[in-house]
């Protein structure tokens, strides 16, 4: 069970509005990359509350809807492709995260960031390697990331089934390329993300 060590370590530093926040979606090859931010009252116990990459679709599922209904406050949001196109993934994360954080109310004061990068934020935030793993609230925003990002590739599958993102959510399986190199790309597609299609060739 994750517990509050390290949101406690910086509540002993003096500051007392403390969220984390996550990305999903850095590597498919198409859609959004969403990102999530939330804030826990201290000391909530939530029952299989892990990094959302260790845990099951349908537990991620039933744990999206506990960490909404327990949460002091969450936040959901997404960087486009278009987006992902022009600034390069990593910049379109850390915007998806600062505009869950901004969804915040209370504002924070800290945000811990899982990774190594934590740029731009209107207050102090810390990168935390790994974060998703030791912090309940980073945590508890990787799911709301991931889930959210899932519920995208429905949508994507719905629009082009053709692809098979309700199976594969974006990543580049071999299917995944392969069918992309058949049919070419769709409008979702990062166009950035598309060198791989020369080596098909």
């Amino acid at each position: 069970m994750l517990e509050f060590t390290l949101e406690a370590k910086y509540f002993s530093e003096g500051y007392s509005i403390i969220c984390g926040t996550d990305e999903a979606g850095r590597g498919p090859l198409a859609g959004p990359v969403f990102a999530a931010a939330c804030i826990l009252p201290d000391g909530l116990v939530i029952e299989g509350l892990n990094d959302s990459k260790k845990i099951s679709e349908k537990k991620r599922e039933k744990l999206f809807d506990i960490i909404c209904k327990e949460a002091i406050s969450y936040g959901i949001a997404s960087a486009s492709v278009e987006e992902i196109d022009s600034l390069n993934i990593l910049e379109a994360a850390q915007l998806a995260m600062r505009r869950a954080v901004a969804m915040l109310t209370p504002v924070p004061d800290l945000v811990l960031v899982d990774g190594n990068i934590a740029r731009g934020f209107d207050m102090k935030a810390i990168p935390i390697i790994g974060g998703d793993a030791l912090s309940p609230s980073i945590a508890a925003a990787s799911i709301l990331a991931k889930v959210s990002r899932d519920r995208d590739c429905l949508i994507l599958d719905e629009k082009y089934p053709e692809y098979g993102f309700a199976k594969h959510k974006g990543y580049p399986t071999k299917e995944h390329r392969q069918k992309v190199f058949e049919l070419g790309p769709c409008p979702d597609h990062r166009k950035s993300f598309m060198g791989f299609l020369q080596k098909m060739k």
